[in-house]
């Protein structure tokens, strides 16, 4: 065989194992390259490709927690093969919030039946505690319509879906996106910027609007009934207009309220966890209970976590140390181009772009892969 042939036969034999390599490669990432693309760049998604799927069936159902009941929107595919419950965050719009809802869409275009509840208490800017039951029943009534059920929660409701999850059998895989390991190391970011992870430290800056966040989701911890409701007043009209003057509430404030007060104007490391320290044996019980930290080692599913590097309500250390102490089971991914609550409008390096759409791809890879 002459040197001309070997070389002609050698190219061939590398294009063809090319495309056996391209065509292995659509099979078994197509959908998560998909996936990514929907979350990565919601306006490729918009236009080019929602008008190639049909629009998932919608109807609202109801969740029984005790003698309450919550409202859910259930989102059915044609072919169903899994299901996921998606937990909404801070937010008046709750289930309804349009990012949700494109993301609950595009989990129906992969095959997931979609619950998506209406948590009140998020929706109000409160957590309580009771998150986490209402989310264990949604999940007990998700499990009596699909085989295979997943659970994610995101920002300040991915802590009570992670606690939920500990406390479930049989999910086959729990996702955090934008969620907190603990409490405490929250509040010190909230108000001071200040975050940690093993020997790591990091400054960063503190958004305003977010203290009245905190009022918000501290007021149900207030043990006296009359500085909770004020509490709860000055929340209010500082989310809804931060230079609300709120002096004369203030003033009325008693001891328990005060301290909530001083926590939240807080703008020092050590007193913020001195006033955290202060706080009543109730707060702490449920600041304790309502981090999934203490717990997350009793997870037998796969937990995914992804979190934006410059998140100003939740910092990205609190993933990392959720994943660590998860263990082997965990994967963590922090995406460079993404805020709080999605990717950013600005256009960043391609290759800052480019690592996090690969990031998301082995993410979104996890999340797509059912028993």
């Amino acid at each position: 065989m002459t040197a001309a042939r070997r070389g002609h036969r050698a190219m061939l034999v590398i294009v063809v194992v090319g495309l056996v390599s391209g065509v292995v490669a659509v099979v078994r990432f197509g959908s998560a390259a998909l996936f990514t693309l929907a979350l990565a760049f919601p306006v490729f998604d918009e236009r080019w490709m929602v008008p190639w799927y049909a629009m998932p069936t919608i109807e609202e159902v109801p969740v029984s927690v005790g003698a309450t009941t919550l409202r859910a929107d259930l989102y059915r595919p044609r072919f169903p093969r899994a299901a996921v419950l998606l937990v909404h965050g801070l937010s008046p719009a709750a289930n309804r919030h349009p990012q949700l809802v494109r993301l609950a869409r595009v989990f129906t275009r992969h095959g997931f039946t979609v619950m998506v509840p209406r948590f009140e208490g998020l929706a109000m800017f409160r957590l309580s505690g009771g998150e986490i039951d209402e989310i264990k029943a949604a999940l007990a009534e998700l499990r009596r319509r699909s085989p295979v059920v997943a659970v994610a929660g995101f920002s300040f409701g991915a802590g009570p879906a992670v606690v939920a999850a500990a406390e479930t059998e049989g999910l086959t895989w729990v996702g955090s996106f934008g969620g907190y390991a603990d409490l405490r190391n929250v509040i010190v970011y909230l108000t001071t910027g200040v975050h940690t992870f093993q020997h790591h430290r990091y400054a960063g800056r503190v958004e305003e609007y977010n203290r009245w966040k905190l009022a918000a989701l501290l007021t149900p911890f207030v043990q006296d009934e009359h500085d909770r409701e004020r509490l709860g007043r000055i929340a209010s009209r500082r989310l809804a207009n931060p230079s609300s003057d709120v002096g004369t509430l203030v003033a009325e404030l008693g001891p328990n309220g005060r301290v909530i007060m001083d926590l939240v104007e807080s703008r020092q490391e050590d007193l913020t966890r001195e006033l955290v320290d202060r706080l009543s044996p109730v707060a702490l019980a449920e600041l304790a209970r309502l981090s999934p930290i203490a717990v997350v080692a009793r997870l037998r599913a796969r937990l995914l976590l992804a979190h934006g590097a410059d998140d100003d309500s939740i910092p990205f250390t609190e993933s990392l140390r959720l994943a660590d102490a998860a263990g082997s089971r965990a994967r963590v991914v922090v995406l460079q181009t993404f805020h709080h609550t999605g990717p950013a409008h600005v256009w960043t390096s391609l290759y800052r772009r480019a690592a996090d759409a690969a990031a998301l791809l082995r993410l979104a890879d996890e999340m797509l892969r059912t028993p």
